[in-house]
């Protein structure tokens, strides 16, 4: 919105010149985002008090985890906005990736609003039955399925995948692609919100794959870097810097007052919420595969799970403590901060090395 009210005055005002710069406008996207979360949060905790929707804690969870019921949660709504605003202000609205970035995860946040409001009138860590929760997680998906095939009949986009190291590896899915995006999304919206354990954790690994995936917008947008990386490029990807930007301010801010020990938790309208938006952006950018690595942090979660689930149901046995697996690590003694602060480093590893890959081909 700033952008179509403050460039068309650049003839006049050479200073409103910059506005035209995607560089300035995610700057100005992540700073705005950053003082939304951090002016609205005290309003907000205290708000959530006020109303008393405060966390359920899972019996089965650990022990020392039992303290932080009632802590304010839904806190995504914070991230929500100081995300989402920011990124309507400063980005070109006329761009339709933006809208389908912005849709996707404001309707993923929807479906996880539902699942807090629940668990909080239930007064229970059940919210939304699992299979209505997956069923609308995958009506979500399956409608950004549909815009993205009609797109790429339009030449606005590309069915194709591309794999990290092998430039000529690139296999079209064609109307198969429908099931991948979908995929894709219901994936990436759960392994966030199996994350979601720990004081900081999500969000500041999110952060960090936010980050890197500013880097890959800007790279993927400007059409030099991208011909010269041998990156699939679209005119519209470029604004995306200025949505993923949004987000590592939302995030930075958010962690101010999620960091341990929490004063807000971020709920599923927070988890499910990022979640989308990582894979949303990765299939907008088509770096569908490459988000694995970005997001290796989220992959073990998720895979801890999925290993826990699989071999208690065959053999009656678990293979971690507890899954998903930055509880296993506070059962074999570390400490919560511990938890976190490695599993932030290890974010970082897959981050930077995601980046490497752009030329390792």
């Amino acid at each position: 919105m700033l952008y179509h009210l403050l460039y068309p005055f650049h003839t006049r005002f050479s200073v409103l010149n910059v506005t035209k710069y995607i560089t300035f406008r995610t700057a100005a996207a992540s700073l705005s985002a950053l003082a939304i979360s951090l002016a609205l949060g005290p309003w907000m905790i205290a708000k959530l008090r006020e109303f008393q929707i405060g966390q359920v804690i899972r019996t089965e969870g650990p022990t020392t985890h039992h303290a932080k019921g009632g802590t304010p949660t839904m806190g995504g709504l914070l991230i929500l906005t100081a995300a989402l605003v920011p990124t309507l202000l400063w980005a070109d609205l006329t761009n339709l990736y933006v809208w389908i970035a912005v849709l996707t995860t404001a309707a993923f946040g929807g479906v996880g609003f539902a699942d807090d409001y629940l668990k909080i009138v239930r007064r229970s860590h059940h919210g939304l039955w699992p299979r209505y929760k997956l069923l609308y997680q995958v009506l979500a998906a399956a409608l950004v399925g549909v815009v993205l095939l009609v797109l790429a009949r339009q030449g606005l986009y590309d069915t194709r995948l591309v794999f990290p190291f092998f430039k000529r590896l690139r296999p079209d899915l064609g109307w198969w692609y429908l099931g991948f995006a979908v995929f894709v999304l219901v994936a990436w919206s759960n392994s966030v919100n199996l994350t979601d354990g720990l004081d900081g954790l999500a969000i500041s690994t999110f952060a960090i794959a936010a980050a890197a995936f500013t880097a890959l917008a800007y790279v993927t947008g400007n059409k030099l870097l991208a011909d010269y990386l041998l990156l699939p490029h679209f005119p519209y990807d470029a604004e995306l810097t200025v949505f993923c930007g949004s987000l590592v301010g939302a995030s930075l801010g958010f962690l101010w007052y999620n960091s341990y020990p929490a004063e807000i938790f971020m709920g599923d309208v927070g988890s499910l919420a990022l979640g989308a938006a990582l894979g949303t952006v990765a299939i907008l950018l088509k770096q569908e595969v490459l988000l694995g690595i970005v997001g290796g942090v989220f992959v073990l979660e998720a895979l801890s799970v999925i290993v826990q689930v699989a071999s208690f149901k065959t053999t009656g046995k678990r293979v971690f403590r507890m899954a998903p697996l930055h509880h296993h690590f506070e059962l074999i003694g570390w400490s919560e901060p511990k938890v976190i602060a490695r599993f932030v480093i290890v974010a970082i590893i897959f981050a930077l090395f995601s980046l490497t890959t752009l030329k390792l081909r």
